[in-house]
């Protein structure tokens, strides 16, 4: 069963360009490390704080063996060091979903 983890971020608003920056990284971190992302999503209009990210693994199994790799990828060890360097994420949510099949 394909398990996507929604992750809904709080950023502080005046910090947007270094979230997006941190976004863009994350596309190639991500299938290196073995999930599938479908993409993150940058405030546009309305809500100028709430941005979004999407990514998707074969199981709950593979989802841990993903955040071990991530541990251990120079990358993206890197990347969560610029986040916490520029605190532009004041808070982050997981929610894990399974898509509706007939």
């Amino acid at each position: 069963m394909t398990v996507t983890v929604f992750i809904r971020y709080q950023l502080d608003p005046f910090k947007r360009a270094k979230f997006e920056e941190y976004s863009k990284r994350w596309l190639s971190i991500i299938p290196k490390c073995g999930g599938d992302v479908l993409g993150y999503w940058m405030p546009h209009e309305g809500t100028n704080n709430i941005a979004f990210g999407l990514v998707s693994f074969e199981s709950l199994a593979a989802y841990e063996e993903y955040r071990a790799r991530l541990r251990t990828d120079k990358e993206a060890m890197e990347n969560f060091g610029f986040a916490e360097e520029h605190k532009f994420i004041l808070a982050e949510e997981r929610t894990f979903l399974r898509q509706v099949t007939a």
